[in-house]
């Protein structure tokens, strides 16, 4: 009885939140001087860094599982779009009208997820979406980021399209809490 107990409170501690959010500490942090007035591009309110105030970095995301946990942000993969450069996974730029979604750094894996489809739950619907860019959790504020800050460690950063196959309608759009998973 006494060692049940025993790998029972193991589990316990093993599977809770705040194990798992240890698992993925900030890695660094960037700090910002001078602001980039009128280089930031705000499409879909877009945050812009701030000087004076630090982001922290990530190498890593939360373990991905069935249902991981998420919050799905909107993206531009068009020319000129809030998305900065062109997609990581293959050099292009893509439609807002394509399923397409970028993932942060510890998720998108060195580009191991490439070209992959991911399911993304929420609102009570589910969509596939293509992986075609990484959300860069360990840099940002710079030109190649559109001088936005670095992205979370749990974000599937999507195209309108996306949104819209969510049921999603265009003023809800910017932040929701989601699942994903590999499909």
């Amino acid at each position: 009885m006494g060692a049940y107990l025993l790998v029972l409170l193991v589990l316990l501690v093993a599977l809770s939140p705040e194990t798992h959010a240890q698992t993925c500490s900030a890695s660094g942090v960037i700090s910002i001087t001078q602001p980039h007035s009128g280089e930031c591009n705000t499409e879909n309110n877009s945050e812009c860094c701030k000087p004076d105030i630090s982001y922290d970095t990530y190498t890593c995301s939360p373990p991905v599982s069935s249902e991981t946990s998420a919050t799905l942000t909107l993206n531009s993969f068009e020319e000129g779009g809030d998305g900065g450069a062109a997609s990581e996974c293959d050099e292009q730029f893509h439609s807002d009208n394509e399923l397409v979604v970028a993932l942060s750094t510890g998720w998108y894996e060195g580009g191991a997820r490439c070209n992959r489809w991911i399911t993304i739950n929420g609102n009570g619907q589910s969509v596939k979406a293509m992986v075609v860019d990484e959300c860069d959790s360990k840099a940002g504020c710079d030109d190649e980021h559109a001088y936005q800050p670095p992205c979370r460690n749990n974000v599937v950063d999507a195209s309108k399209a996306v949104w819209e196959a969510l049921g999603m309608t265009e003023e809800n759009w910017g932040e929701l809490e989601i699942t994903w998973s590999d499909a």
